[in-house]
């Protein structure tokens, strides 16, 4: 008589045990987001790090007129957009990776809003530089 544990065999296959384990329906868009949006950033900050050494020494009369043209505006709100949306993709992936239990929806959320406001907040300041800076010509 054997008096170690009865073997119970599981009739799955190795797929049927994987479903329903992990996050397998958002991972390429989340991860090509990513990519996408770094990519993006690396023009646009090269753009704005050339501006502002042309801007270094400037007074703030000059600035709000460099602002007041609709491609530096333009340009701003792009490098303003990405850059938060970039930030909110990859807290996203901390939060994910570190953060269990109770605390994970609220963090979640919080890191959306707060990068959104954040980007909100900048946009909100690129438009009045624009709107300064056209009808100071």
């Amino acid at each position: 008589m054997n008096a170690s544990a009865p073997h119970i065999e599981v009739m799955r296959s190795q797929l049927g045990r994987a479903r329903g384990l992990g996050a397998g329906h958002s991972g390429v868009g989340h991860w090509w987001a990513e990519r996408v949006t770094a990519a993006s950033l690396l023009p646009l900050s090269t753009w704005f790090v050339v501006q502002m050494f042309r801007l270094g020494g400037a007074d703030h009369t000059e600035v709000v007129k460099w602002g007041g043209k609709p491609v530096n505006a333009t340009m701003l709100i792009a490098l303003i957009i990405t850059t938060f949306y970039h930030a909110q993709l990859g807290l996203q992936v901390i939060v994910d990776d570190y953060v269990h239990g109770k605390a994970h929806l609220p963090t979640r959320l919080l890191v959306k809003i707060g990068t959104s406001l954040l980007g909100l907040l900048g946009v909100i300041a690129v438009i009045k530089l624009f709107v300064r800076g056209s009808t100071a010509k």
